[in-house]
């Protein structure tokens, strides 16, 4: 579906989730993550880019488990430290999924991921034609719930830079795997809350 396509069935509120295709289990442990070796920071940060022409073909399951815990999982055990800063510590980003299998929820305490939907959401991330098929949709969602100590008018603010230093990291893992990704903010918010089972 074209992006003209996508904002015309935006604007008449009927961008839907189409059913799931393949079998995943509702509770699928992950990989270890690969957390050595790799390209040097220098390279990647020299090779991070943004790009919009993506293969089809699905990740492998270390590529999967290293995306998800670069973008939130547990880098020191003991305390519970994540491998994205937090202010005061409030960890209100959840990480979302969206896998032609259907959506899912990514749990760092036990590096799986919680399948909530047997419908692919991923046409409704975003409004560009390009998302429709990507091999998955990497969601952050801010829980304003866990943010107590943070006064009410910095919250926004604070989410967004942990969902930007979220991003930075899953630029960096895939600069160095040879994947292509890119952010984007161009969706429909009721549309992709409503498919995702948010609330407002």
């Amino acid at each position: 579906m074209n992006t003209l396509t996508k904002l015309a069935l935006g604007l008449m509120g009927q961008v839907r989730p189409r059913p799931a295709r393949g079998a995943s289990a509702p509770h699928r442990v992950l990989l270890p993550p690969t957390q050595d070796g790799g390209m040097p920071l220098m390279e990647a940060l020299r090779k991070r880019q943004s790009q919009r022409e993506f293969a089809t073909d699905a990740l492998t399951e270390q590529q999967l488990s290293d995306l998800l815990w670069a973008a939130g999982g547990i880098n020191r055990p003991a305390p519970g430290g994540r491998t994205v800063p937090s202010a005061m510590n409030a960890q209100e980003l959840c990480l979302y999924v969206a896998l032609p299998q259907g959506l899912f929820r990514y749990e760092p305490g036990t590096h799986a991921l919680e399948r909530l939907s047997a419908s692919d959401v991923r046409a409704v991330t975003g409004y560009q034609d390009f998302v429709d098929l990507a091999a998955l949709d990497l969601m952050y969602v801010a829980d304003h719930a866990r943010m107590a100590l943070v006064p009410a008018a910095r919250r926004e603010a604070y989410a967004f830079a942990a969902a930007g230093a979220a991003a930075q990291n899953v630029y960096l893992v895939c600069a160095s795997a040879g994947l292509a990704t890119v952010v984007r903010a161009w969706f429909d918010r009721d549309a992709l809350s409503g498919a995702m089972g948010l609330g407002n």
